[in-house]
């Protein structure tokens, strides 16, 4: 049985100005900024050191994001 309370687990949320500054004051390689954008979009420009995978992918990608480090999708 799915544990619903592990599947709805709260989050913390940013503004813009809140993610640039975690990501100055944090090294990279210890968070994961996830683009969830279409290739074509990330491909038009992204922000460096993002991990592209597309929304419609990110169900099947799950395992491929540590769970130990601050994910921060846009």
């Amino acid at each position: 049985m799915i544990q619903l309370k592990k599947l709805f687990s709260p989050v913390a949320s940013m503004e813009a100005e809140e993610t640039r500054k975690f990501i100055q004051e944090h090294r990279e390689g210890t968070y994961t900024l996830l683009d969830v954008r279409q290739p074509g979009e990330y491909e038009q420009g992204h922000i460096p050191g993002a991990k592209l995978i597309p929304l419609p992918n990110l169900p099947d990608a799950i395992p491929q994001l540590n769970p130990d480090q601050p994910i921060i999708p846009y």
